[in-house]
């Protein structure tokens, strides 16, 4: 037996002793319960209200949307100048209305001047609220007029700003206040703002994996010590692929599942695509057409029950 050999088989036998031990040691947790995921069936979110249908953000969007039957919201979050939580994604509001500027530098009764639905078309190519005022909507008024519907949230202002920095705590104050600690999943683009906010919060609400908490996980259900992973978020809400990673393998589901973690996927819209990932596992569809999602998920519960 050659040196080479030799040496192979010393770092199999190594690596294998490695993960055996670790094996032994390391038991999985389960993440607890949370009520707002406790759900008998795949539910459905409108992407910031069903943007392809109404304008993004807005309360037309959002009234929409529950007429429709979804199961509740996804939308974005970030904060003004009198540091009032407003429902918006960009950090400008060049794209959704006449004004320009950014959300940061306009306070809240300054951007309710503008029109949010000016550059909205509808799936007709008409512009029909571009004559009209649709106003921003603050995070408070929709807590204040759908008290009891799901929202996740997605906090956008990076951790390193001036904003950034304020929004957990003025977040967590915020759901404390209207006691929707039950309501909704708190969630980031950036892992930090999600542990930041957790501080305030000590598991009282929800969390969403950020992308470090994706690329954790995934790391670990693809190598060999899987076992070694524990969550610290208790949904993930991703899209089918990333890169040339697919996320929307049953395995992998089954993997966060097992973990007491459900799926859900964005940003989804046709009903195709919709039945093979809850044929996949996951537990949830984030959506610009509510229309389209609701009927889907519909119907696979009819040929369930005729099953």
């Amino acid at each position: 037996m050659g040196k080479k050999t030799k040496a192979a088989i010393a770092i199999a036998a190594a690596s294998a002793a490695a993960w055996a031990g670790s094996k032994a040691i390391s038991r999985p947790q389960k993440r607890e319960d949370k009520e707002v995921l406790t759900y008998s069936r795949p539910i459905v979110l409108a992407h910031r209200g069903g943007s392809l249908l109404a304008p993004e953000h807005t309360m037309l969007a959002f009234e929409k949307a529950l007429a429709l039957g979804v199961d509740g919201f996804e939308l974005d979050i970030r904060l003004t100048k009198d540091e009032e939580i407003v429902v918006f994604h960009d950090e400008t509001i060049d794209r959704t209305c006449e004004g320009t500027g950014f959300i940061k530098d306009y306070t809240l009764e300054e951007l309710k001047q503008f029109n949010f639905g000016y550059h909205f078309v509808d799936l007709d190519g008409n512009s029909p609220y571009k004559d009209q005022k649709v106003e921003i909507v603050a995070l408070r008024e929709l807590f204040e007029i759908f008290p009891n519907t799901y929202i996740n949230i997605d906090i956008k202002d990076h951790p390193e700003s001036y904003e950034g920095s304020l929004m957990p705590s003025k977040l967590w104050r915020l759901i404390e206040e209207f006691k929707a600690e039950n309501q909704v999943v708190v969630t980031s683009f950036y892992s930090e703002q999600v542990d930041r906010f957790n501080l305030y919060a000590q598991n009282q609400v929800a969390l969403g994996a950020g992308e470090n908490d994706v690329r954790k996980a995934f790391t670990a259900f693809t190598s060999q010590f899987g076992h070694l992973y524990h969550p610290k978020v208790d949904v993930f809400q991703i899209p089918p692929k990333h890169g040339v990673a697919a996320l929307d393998s049953p395995r992998f589901i089954a993997f966060l599942s097992k973990l007491n973690i459900p799926v859900h996927y964005w940003t989804i819209d046709d009903e195709e695509t919709i039945c093979r990932l809850i044929e996949n596992g996951a537990r949830g569809i984030v959506t610009d057409r509510p229309d389209i999602a609701v009927k889907a998920i519909e119907q696979i519960q009819n040929r369930a029950k005729e099953d």
